[in-house]
């Protein structure tokens, strides 16, 4: 069995650095991912897809990332259920193993 998955987006929002109940840092990212095609309007639609990074990657994220940076992440998808109002609620999220930072929207502007 293969659960593995790559994307490459920009971040919607600056990285921010929570703890869990365990102890072990983390943080929550969501990556705009542009379709290759467009839609009926001629407009491209993007994928807004959503990351856990753990320890030393949330870490190295929140202090280097920002929004608007193009990043690259590697891992895996992670489904979970949690009932809230007597509701199940299902969320699938990315797990990443490694990310790997493409390009600054900074730096572009500064150009």
């Amino acid at each position: 069995m293969l659960n593995q998955i790559v994307i490459i987006g920009r971040l919607v929002r600056n990285p921010e650095i929570k703890e869990s109940e365990g102890g072990h840092k983390y943080t929550n990212i969501t990556l705009a991912v542009p379709r290759n095609y467009k839609n009926s309007n001629g407009e491209y639609e993007s994928d807004f897809i959503d990351c856990k990074l753990w320890n030393g990657i949330a870490e190295n994220a929140s202090e280097y990332c920002h929004k608007g940076d193009l990043l690259g992440v590697k891992g895996r998808v992670e489904t979970r259920v949690y009932e809230k109002e007597e509701e199940k609620k299902y969320i699938t999220e990315v797990i990443a193993e490694k990310i790997t930072f493409l390009s600054s929207k900074k730096e572009k502007a500064d150009e």
